[in-house]
C-alpha cells in the first residue's frame, strides 16, 4: 500500500511527506515563530507514558539547524514514542518539548517525516518522481489541483532538484516497485524534503538495509543534514554504522534517558548504568567507537524489533 496516498489528517503511516498540522484554536496558533538562534528542537526534563508505564523521563535535548541527532535503545523503549511527541501525537507526562519555537504540532508545515519502512509491491507502477511529489501535494483531498505557468514551473523544478540531491536521478522514472530497498529510501527521503522543512524526522530508515546500504543512506542523511542546514532525529536500532556521523545522541532503556555527544554519553559507565547490564564501549585503531555489550530484554508493548545490542556476533547498543 502507498502511504503518501493518504487522507490530510491521517499523519501515522504517511512515508516521507512533510506533515500536516493538525487542528487547532485560534490562541495556539498565533504563537510567535521561532527566531533565528532559537534551538529547532528543545526538551527539558521530559518524559512520557503510555498505558500507565513510564517510557522515558529525565530528557534534556537541545538540538540545532544542521545538527544530526539518533534516538537509540531497545524494543520497547520508547524510540518510535518519542517521534509522536515531537509531532504532538502524545503529550508529555512531565517537563517541556518545543518544536521549532512552539508547541510539538504547531509546526508541523515545517517538519519532514518518514515513518517505519514499509515495503513497496513489486507490482506497483506509480513511478518514483510522482511518490516524491506526492510530498507537494499529496496530503490534499480529491483529484490533484491543476497548475500552470510558474507554480507548474516551480513545482517540477523542486522535485527535480531533491531528486538529484539524493543521488536518484537514474531511477526517478522507473516504477518505485522495480527500484531496490536502497533506492526506494533515497526517493523517500527525497519527498520529506520536497518542502524545504527545517527538520526532518525519520523513524528507522535503515531498517531492512544491508550493511552496504545503511551505510550509503546514513551519508546521504548527514550530508544532507550539513549542506541543507537541516536538523535530523533519526530512530535507529544499530548505532556503529552511523556512529561517526552523529552530532548528539538519545539513548533511552528501563524508562530512563541519557543524551549528549557520542563521546559524552557513549561510554561504558554511562551505557551500563542506563542498560542495568554491562556494556563495553571499545575504540579502534582508526579513533572510531565500537558498542558491545548484552542488555536484558524489556518488557515488549510498542515497538516491533528484537531488543538489544549489535556488534559483529553481538547486539550493537541502539
Amino acid at each position: 500500500m502507498l502511504h503518501p496516498i493518504a487522507k490530510a489528517h491521517e499523519v501515522v503511516g504517511q512515508a516521507g511527506r512533510t506533515v500536516p498540522s493538525p487542528r487547532t484554536s485560534a490562541s495556539e496558533a498565533s504563537e510567535a515563530p521561532a527566531a533565528a538562534d532559537d534551538p529547532v528542537l528543545a526538551l527539558s526534563g521530559a518524559a512520557v507514558r503510555v498505558a500507565g508505564r513510564t517510557l522515558w523521563s529525565g530528557v534534556d535535548l537541545h538540538v540545532r539547524a544542521g545538527d544530526f541527532v539518533a534516538v537509540l535503545g531497545p524494543n520497547g523503549a520508547g524510540k518510535s514514542t518519542m517521534i509522536k511527541v515531537l509531532l504532538g501525537m502524545l503529550p508529555v507526562a512531565g517537563g517541556e518539548v518545543r518544536a521549532l519555537g512552539a508547541r510539538p504540532g504547531q509546526a508541523n508545515h515545517r517538519i519532514g517525516y518518514l515513518p517505519q519502512r514499509r515495503s513497496f509491491d513489486a507490482s506497483l507502477r506509480i513511478r518514483g518522481i510522482d511518490v516524491v511529489r506526492l510530498g507537494l501535494d499529496g496530503d490534499r483531498w480529491g483529484l490533484p489541483m491543476p497548475s500552470f505557468g510558474a507554480r507548474r514551473r516551480a513545482a517540477r523544478q523542486r522535485v527535480d532538484e531533491v531528486i538529484e540531491l539524493v543521488g536518484a536521478s537514474a531511477y526517478a522514472h522507473r516504477p518505485i516497485g522495480h527500484c531496490s530497498g536502497g533506492e526506494q529510501q533515497r526517493l523517500l527521503i527525497a519527498q520529506a524534503l520536497v518542502r524545504r522543512p527545517q527538520l526532518l524526522l525519520l523513524d528507522e530508515p535503515l531498517d531492512s538495509l544491508d550493511l552496504p546500504n545503511q551505510s550509503a543512506i546514513t551519508a546521504l542523511i548527514s550530508r544532507i543534514c550539513h549542506e541543507e542546514n537541516v536538523a535530523v532525529v533519526m530512530v535507529a536500532h544499530d548505532v556503529n554504522p552511523i556512529l561517526h556521523h552523529l552530532d548528539q545522541v538519545v539513548y533511552l532503556a528501563e524508562g530512563g534517558a541519557a543524551s549528549g555527544t557520542p563521546e559524552a554519553v557513549i561510554t561504558s559507565p554511562t551505557l551500563t548504568k542506563l542498560y542495568g547490564t554491562p556494556v563495553e564501549v571499545l575504540r579502534t585503531s582508526d579513533g572510531r567507537l565500537v558498542v558491545v555489550g548484552q542488555p536484558e530484554a524489556p518488557a515488549v508493548h510498542t515497538d516491533r524489533h528484537a531488543s538489544g545490542l549489535r556488534a559483529g556476533g553481538d547486539r550493537a547498543a541502539g
